[in-house]
């Protein structure tokens, strides 16, 4: 429930202004160019190594007399004086050598148009409190979007944790915003300010001197670029400068700098009255600062990119949320609750769920069962029910997706008459730590409860892979003699491209065999990526670990009986076509900075590391096959690994190993390499991957005293699994 608050108030926020943030975020970015081009100025001068002794000394060397001496927000300093010619003139000069560099140029009409724009929308003072009231929302909108990543992530601690790039939209919307945080706070909180203080919101305090100008000994005049003060005072710290009108004891100089004001015996060069500027005023000069940029071009290329950002976020977020809407409708059911004898139970957060259980909804009713399908949350007595099939999502690190939050109380409130069979299936991703956490208690809980009867084991399927789902249909089916013909959704498939055959192994004792092929067009993939293929004989797309051997992509594949897609390229022959695509699977890439790498494999999951042995002479391989012999078609790609560092197991010979019993025989290397910000990286089945995480578990906690999770969050730990 907390999640859909926080999520529904960031929604609602985002849609009731986000006209005003495309306004706002557009106006940004043309006026963030406005520092950045007043700081390419000639104009512009290194403020911050020159004194006001010095300005004031070399600027008296070219003029006839001083008048005000200015320093503004772009560093640019100006002076009005009256020149040897007895002119009066205001220009640009540089503070070093006091000579002319300019005369004072105005705005631009592009950024002066802009900047009405962006500060009032050109309604006045109604525009100026508009302004105002939507930068506080985008300050609210910012707030829940920190709190949603917050939660998604497991906690504030974890908040720039990895990040799993479930799509381009989702992945690039949290990492962005993670980055683009503290800018877009302070833009939106500066610009709430500025708008108080338009409207005289904020508490004023003028300042006044008081003073008596005959009380300082006047003897003697020391020469301006003796004054003590002026040499303690860089042109960076000063705003303005009045000189003395006359050389009557009673004019002085009247010094503004960021902070206070002073004012300056003219002959003695003594403070005669010194005030210190209120908070609020200081608070203006630097909200004015922080929400332009100007004087600096670093802050104010912070401010372009982060409006930019801000306009990505409109264009994700709304992406995000008519797909996720698209994704979340179910079927209209035939029949009602109270009549139907197997009941779907979906939970979803983003509705990627929904697409299988349309799916299972579809195949129980062209069987002619009587079913009725709805959200978790709305569990509630079924008067004719038998069977109950589960299918949940989990969100983030362990938590109920939004329309599952109140199940597991309901299962406790409400007691079923009928005993019901039951079957859960865990929808997720191998990349979070609590894989497919919900669906566990879920499953827990039914199985805890007396009306219900376990049908199958909790089935848990990655990333969506429609072919585990069609796994646990079969085994459902003959569970239940119901018979299931699910269909894979058509989705709009990817662009695909040709490769021609280059290689092909016979099959090993293991029925397995390695096949090259060559892109017959130029395409960039790398080791670990992922090669999509989908036979017209069940339109099914099956993903396959590649490895990069000179161009060409390794695929390692394990033939079954029924398999469509081993057997379609089982049969290819050399030189052959065939159309797949190449889909990035950037979290399995080869580490480049990690000087140590660990690569755990079995059977055919061996395949990515033969193309990134190559990398480094750091690796070490390990991989558990079950007989000498199936190792022979993988020998010419290990022949450059030394021997040292080769582990290998074999779980049919004589001397009977997994490979996690060679991994523990190398714990310090395992800990070398975790303690030294190595990578280990796991490719192959998942109850082999379940395997080696225990007992990498084990390692870490005796010989580092440290928990794998630790290592899982700082991404030393890479995992593709099935």
């Amino acid at each position: 429930m907390t999640i859909s608050i926080w999520r529904y108030s960031h929604l609602t926020l985002a849609i009731s202004s986000f006209l005003f943030i495309i306004i706002a975020a557009i106006t940004g970015i043309i006026l963030a160019f406005e520092p950045i081009s007043n700081q390419l100025q000639p104009y512009t001068v290194q403020t911050n190594k020159v004194t006001l002794s010095q300005a004031i000394s070399s600027l008296k060397k070219e003029q006839q007399e001083i008048i005000t001496l200015n320093v503004n927000q772009h560093n640019f300093v100006t002076a009005a004086v009256i020149t040897k010619k007895g002119k009066s003139e205001t220009f640009y000069i540089n503070p070093t050598t006091g000579k002319k560099i300019g005369l004072l140029e105005k705005k631009l009409p592009l950024f002066k148009w802009t900047t009405n724009l962006h500060r009032s929308l050109f309604l006045k003072s109604t525009g100026r409190f508009l302004v105002g009231f939507f930068s506080f929302l985008l300050f609210l909108i910012t707030l829940t979007g920190s709190i949603l990543i917050i939660k998604r992530q497991g906690g504030i601690l974890q908040f720039f944790t990895k990040v799993v790039p479930e799509n381009f939209k989702q992945y690039y919307h949290v990492i962005i915003g993670r980055y683009t945080l503290i800018p877009i706070l302070i833009i939106t909180l500066t610009g709430v300010y500025l708008s108080l203080e338009k409207f005289s919101l904020l508490p004023e305090s003028k300042i006044k001197h008081t003073y008596n100008s005959a009380s300082i000994s006047s003897d003697k005049k020391i020469p301006v670029k003796d004054f003590s003060i002026f040499k303690n005072i860089k042109l960076s710290d000063v705003k303005s400068v009045e000189f003395p009108f006359s050389d009557d004891v009673e004019d002085y100089f009247f010094l503004k700098l960021k902070t206070k004001e002073l004012i300056i015996h003219q002959y003695s060069g003594k403070i005669i009255s010194a005030q210190n500027l209120s908070w609020t005023h200081i608070l203006s000069d630097w909200s004015l600062f922080l929400h332009t940029g100007r004087g600096t071009i670093v802050w104010a290329t912070i401010l372009l990119f982060s409006c930019i950002a801000i306009l990505f976020f409109i264009y994700s977020g709304f992406a995000m949320t008519l797909e996720r809407k698209r994704k979340k409708s179910l079927p209209k059911n035939k029949l009602k609750k109270e009549n139907a004898d197997i009941i779907i139970l979906v939970g979803s957060e983003t509705g990627s769920t929904f697409n299988a259980a349309t799916s299972l909804y579809k195949a129980l009713i062209f069987s002619n069962k009587s079913v009725f399908i709805g959200h978790l949350n709305n569990y509630t007595y079924y008067k004719k029910a038998t069977q109950l099939i589960v299918l949940t999502a989990t969100y983030g690190e362990g938590d109920p997706p939004i329309n599952a939050t109140n199940f597991l109380s309901l299962i406790k409130k409400i007691k079923q008459k009928n005993q019901l069979n039951f079957a859960v299936l865990g929808f997720g991703s191998l990349a979070y730590t609590q894989y497919c956490k919900f669906a566990i208690d879920v499953n827990n809980a039914l199985k805890a409860n007396k009306n219900f009867t376990s049908v199958l084991p909790l089935f848990k399927i990655n990333n969506q892979n429609f072919t585990d789902f069609k796994n646990w249909g079969l085994q459902w089916s003959e569970k239940t003699n119901i018979k299931l013909h699910l269909k894979q959704p058509l989705f709009k498939t990817k662009k695909q491209h040709s490769f021609s055959v280059v290689s092909k192994t016979e099959l090993n004792t293991d029925a397995s065999f390695l096949i090259r092929l060559k892109p017959n067009k130029k395409i960039r993939f790398t080791s670990g990526d992922l090669l999509a293929i989908t036979p017209k004989k069940d339109n099914i797309k099956r993903l396959y670990s590649v490895g990069k051997i000179d161009n060409d992509i390794l695929l390692s594949i394990k033939k079954h009986d029924l398999g469509i897609c081993s057997n379609l390229l089982l049969n290819l022959n050399k030189n052959e076509n065939l159309l797949a695509n190449i889909e990035k699977n950037n979290e399995f890439r080869f580490p480049k900075k990690s000087k140590n790498t660990i690569l755990i494999a079995n059977g055919t999951g061996i395949a990515p590391f033969l193309g990134m042995l190559k990398n480094t002479s750091e690796t070490h391989l390990f991989w558990g096959g079950r007989t000498k012999e199936s190792l022979k078609i993988y020998d010419p790609f290990l022949i450059n690994l030394p021997k040292k560092q080769l582990h290998i197991a074999y779980s049919q010979e004589q001397n009977k190993q997994y490979v996690q019993d060679i991994i523990l025989k190398e714990q310090a290397l395992i800990a070398t390499t975790l303690k030294n910000k190595g990578t280990i990286m796991i490719c192959g089945s998942v109850s082999m991957m379940n395997g080696v995480l225990t007992i990498l578990e084990k390692i870490s906690i005796n010989q580092l005293n440290t928990p794998l999770s630790t290592f899982q969050k700082t991404n030393q730990i890479k995992t593709d699994c099935y």
